[in-house]
């Protein structure tokens, strides 16, 4: 697959990267010098220095021959005319980052596809739809819902308490009569494998395990993990970025109590302007004293959205030391996923991560729905649509040539989730939700192509 990168910043370089790991053929464009000596030192792509936007540079970087041009330089105006004219000279697909949420919002009124824009990414939407999310499962470190809701993917460190610590997967399954969840990944504490997990897979305690949930699951698991399901109604969000504003405006909508602190005094006067609902306090966030004036032991969850990622890694351990339930801290630096658990933080995310996770359905093969990457594993989360065709219509899971490497987690069929076991027969029609390691996607993507 050809595919054109506009932008060697973190979104690119990072969507560069992971795209390099799986031999596609990747040009990467922009007109820092710098940045792409790095990208040309560190990745296996090509890259060319010039403007994005121009035809002269987009013919060198042989658009006309191209299966996707992807615009993620920091400037929307940018990326919208890229896109633009990549279709205009040929491209079979594009994608645009933007800033503006109002064009995502609105992109059923104007046809953006009509002028050559096949679709829109907001790394500041899905960072602000994560947080919402993970308020909704606040006992868990990680989610992500598959056609709103029917399935649910949720992550969580298992506690000693849980009462299937030291049982395999198999027996963990007999505790309910109806089986409404699957588990699908897991990390042994302190390594960096990837297991799928088989029915004779145990659980140990300070695993990370990923789990794939119908309707009533997602109840049985927080008994099982012996989480406690716990209502957020007030929440503080330090720092009135992107994140931060839609993140207060879309709870707000939602009736949550929302704090928003804010050290930019016009800025906190425009936030406080347009979230009427939502307390807003010009101040320094860094602020101990700060903090403890405005109650933050009062509390359900402290969200961290500032510009900086020790700021905002160092202020959420501050509200975990007063107990709040829940904090999440927005993080540029990848590299800090590694030491979530022991940092201290219920929750690390990252808009370069969301960006890249929203864009890799688009370069997958078979008729992908949905995917995204789990935080720290070496693996993925893919929703196929089973054609007519496909290989794995009509067959039963456990007859299928299915790698080991991957796992079926659940089938989404009449607008209901199933958790589907091995006598589970896939029919026309069905959305299947995958969890693979990265080697076995190529044979994944066959069976449903």
């Amino acid at each position: 697959m050809k595919i054109i990168i506009a932008g060697a910043g973190e979104v690119g370089f990072h969507l560069a990267k992971l795209l390099s790991y799986e031999a596609q053929d990747i040009t990467l464009i922009d007109t820092d010098k710098e940045s792409l000596a790095y990208a040309d030192n560190h990745l296996d792509i090509r890259v060319l220095r010039g403007d994005a936007t121009s035809i002269e540079v987009l013919k060198e970087a042989r658009v006309e021959n191209s299966n996707l041009v992807i615009g993620v330089t920091a400037s929307e105006t940018t990326n919208l005319t890229l896109c633009l004219l990549a279709k205009q000279l040929g491209c079979e697909r594009t994608i645009a980052r933007i800033s503006n949420t109002e064009f995502v919002d609105n992109k059923d009124l104007i046809k953006f596809d009509e002028l050559g824009i096949d679709e829109l990414i907001s790394p500041e939407e899905l960072a602000a739809t994560e947080i919402q999310l993970l308020l909704n499962q606040s006992a868990f470190n990680d989610t992500y819902e598959f056609e709103e809701g029917l399935l649910t993917m949720i992550g969580v460190f298992l506690p000693k308490s849980a009462p299937f610590v030291g049982k395999m997967v198999k027996e963990a399954a007999t505790i309910f009569p109806e089986l409404h969840f699957m588990p699908i990944a897991l990390q042994r504490m302190g390594t960096q494998f990837t297991v799928i997990p088989r029915g004779d897979t145990v659980f140990k305690e300070g695993d990370q395990v990923y789990f794939i949930t119908s309707a009533g699951g997602v109840d049985e698991l927080y008994k099982l993990t012996g989480m406690q399901k716990r209502e957020i109604k007030n929440v503080m969000i330090l720092g009135g970025s992107k994140v931060g504003y839609k993140t207060a405006r879309d709870l707000c909508a939602k009736k949550f109590n929302v704090k928003l602190i804010e050290k930019n005094k016009e800025k906190a006067f425009d936030i406080a302007d347009d979230v009427p609902h939502a307390l807003v306090i010009n101040g320094d966030g860094r602020n101990v004293e700060l903090l403890e004036e405005e109650s933050l032991e009062s509390m359900d969850a402290f969200i961290a959205v500032t510009g900086n990622s020790e700021t905002n890694i160092m202020s959420c351990l501050v509200a975990k030391s007063k107990n709040i339930k829940k904090t999440i801290a927005l993080v540029e630096n990848m590299d800090y996923f590694q030491l979530s658990h022991s940092i201290g933080v219920d929750t690390l995310i990252n808009k370069k991560l969301l960006a890249a996770n929203n864009i890799f359905r688009y370069i997958r093969r078979g008729e992908v729905l949905a995917l995204t990457r789990l935080n720290n594993l070496t693996a993925e989360i893919l929703e196929f649509e089973v054609k007519a065709d496909s290989l794995v219509n009509g067959e039963i899971i456990r007859e299928l040539d299915f790698p080991r490497d991957a796992i079926i987690g659940g089938v989404i069929r009449d607008g209901k989730g199933i958790i589907a076991l091995g006598d589970f027969r896939i029919m026309e029609g069905d959305r299947v939700v995958v969890c693979s390691k990265p080697k076995a996607i190529s044979k994944i993507e066959k069976l449903f192509r």
